[in-house]
């Protein structure tokens, strides 16, 4: 019989070390409250919102309407991980799909904004960028 519970705490260890790995995962550990320099800030969230717009199935184009957290870590490169508010705008999508500050919002019917949350990795030096993580929810 004390083979079989001894078994069983087996069993459970697994299960023990998946929750906490996700956990891990889920509070980004070694980023720190950084803002970032304004060119980094604009390449960085040129490069967001260009492979959102790649990605996207939408009619419309989105682009940046607000930074609201910025938190960054130092490995090979720099990892930013940003929270930005994005919305819709009245430019359609075509072969060039790159939306600018020019384009207006929408409004009334066709308005939609999101809140997004991006793990970004980039050799600024070298501008060259990636994005690892892409997760957004409507406003």
């Amino acid at each position: 019989m004390e083979a079989t519970g001894g078994r069983s705490l087996w069993l459970l260890l697994p299960a023990l070390v998946l929750v906490a790995r996700q956990q891990h995962f889920q509070e980004w550990p070694g980023f720190q409250e950084k803002p970032m320099s304004k060119e980094n800030v604009n390449s960085t969230l040129d490069f967001f919102i260009q492979s959102y717009n790649n990605a996207s199935n939408d009619t419309y184009l989105f682009r940046v309407q607000k930074l609201l957290r910025t938190q960054v870590q130092l490995t090979t490169g720099v990892e930013y991980l940003v929270t930005v508010r994005i919305g819709r705008t009245m430019c359609k999508r075509n072969n060039l799909v790159q939306s600018s500050p020019a384009c207006p919002l929408q409004s009334k019917k066709l308005k939609k904004s999101l809140i997004c949350k991006s793990l970004i990795y980039t050799l600024p030096w070298m501008e060259h960028f990636e994005l690892w993580n892409n997760s957004c929810l409507e406003d």
